[in-house]
């Protein structure tokens, strides 16, 4: 995709903001020894909303790594929530380094847990890191899907992208597999939770100091990749 560039293309003075492109997505699989320390986060009133919450299961993008509690993406999106739509309450299930087949295996207990009328799956980047088939991922996104929606859940995918250096065919068919998904499960899609922020031109300025996750700058924009296919499902 063109929001990504290889460590080796990157010269002159935007090689920076490429390097920042490269880093964030490894991200994703660096973290996974914090997995319990990132544990699931409940919202400051875990009371079941008359709507049913909002469950977010993702990776370290949704799981405020390096940032304050409550200052990453998903909890402004429980600010939005409180503020516009109180019937409804966020739970953020999200862990750093998560894989689908994590989500997997421990989707079903958080669905009996909370009973959530929304699940918002944002995994998948792991997975290509570690090199896992596509059809593994899609299969276990599916799954997911399936389970929320026997649950009585709305699903909304959140997809991810990776650079090119995994070669054009693997990285057009990553992002691929959120869309096929989407069309085949009928689900409403965020193409890619980082648009506007790892392909910035000021990419440097959106970056914790170790140049790998967004920091608190970002996450206002990474809130408006995800609120406007969100909203339509609050009911």
């Amino acid at each position: 995709m063109k929001q990504f560039e290889t460590l080796e293309s990157t010269q002159g003075g935007g090689g920076t903001r490429r390097r920042h492109c490269i880093a964030l997505v490894l991200a994703l699989g660096v973290f996974s020894a914090s997995a319990h320390a990132a544990a699931t986060h409940h919202s400051p009133n875990p009371k079941p909303a008359s709507g049913g919450p909002i469950l977010v299961l993702g990776d370290s993008l949704s799981a405020e790594y390096g940032l304050t509690r409550g200052k990453g993406w998903v909890g402004l999106l429980q600010q939005r929530i409180q503020a516009e739509k109180p019937a409804y309450s966020v739970i953020n299930a999200s862990i750093s380094g998560e894989t689908t087949a994590g989500g997997k295996s421990r989707l079903p207990a958080l669905l009996e847990q909370h009973r959530p009328s929304i699940v918002m799956l944002e995994l998948g980047g792991n997975d290509a890191l570690r090199g896992l088939a596509l059809q593994s991922t899609q299969s276990n996104l599916q799954a997911m899907v399936q389970a929320s929606k026997q649950a009585k859940a709305q699903v909304l995918l959140v997809g991810m992208q990776v650079p090119p250096n995994y070669g054009a065919t693997y990285t057009e068919q990553f992002a691929a597999l959120f869309e096929n998904l989407a069309k085949q499960e009928k689900l409403p899609l965020v193409p890619f939770l980082l648009a506007g922020v790892g392909d910035a031109a000021d990419a440097e300025q959106w970056f914790q100091s170790d140049r790998i996750h967004p920091n608190a700058k970002a996450q206002p924009q990474m809130l408006s990749n995800v609120w406007p296919k969100l909203k339509p499902l609050l009911k």
